[in-house]
């Protein structure tokens, strides 16, 4: 497997946790210059912007490591211009799911909700 098709594994599981939570999936993969946010969910007229990271079992550097503070102020802009765009004003935040995987089954998963605000960066 590459690294798209990896990343799509932890991502749809992801989308549907979400979903079981009563969370509406609004956009995924919206892309801006230099990256893209994975999953933009609504739920309680909050949203969530949520970056997945999908690793395979025994990785050196685990899903949350690899949201460091230059991601973190990347995901912030991404989620900025989103923002611009919409209609409606939105409280959000940001969230961390970090998917593990043995072949193409999930063996660990853990979300993390509000795991950084834009006033920490």
């Amino acid at each position: 497997m590459n690294s798209r098709e990896i990343g799509n594994i932890g991502e749809d599981f992801t989308a549907e946790f979400l979903e079981k939570k009563g969370c509406e999936i609004i956009e995924r993969n919206f892309t801006v210059k230099g990256g893209e946010i994975d999953i933009i969910a609504l739920k309680g007229g909050l949203i969530h912007f949520v970056e997945v990271k999908t690793r395979k079992k025994n990785s050196l550097l685990s899903g949350e490591q690899a949201v460091n503070s230059a991601k973190k102020r990347f995901l912030i802009r991404a989620a900025e211009r989103w923002l611009s765009k919409q209609e409606n004003e939105y409280n959000c935040v940001f969230d961390v799911a970090s998917v593990e995987l043995d072949g193409e089954t999930v063996t660990d998963f853990r979300y993390y909700q509000r795991a950084f605000t834009a006033s920490e960066i």
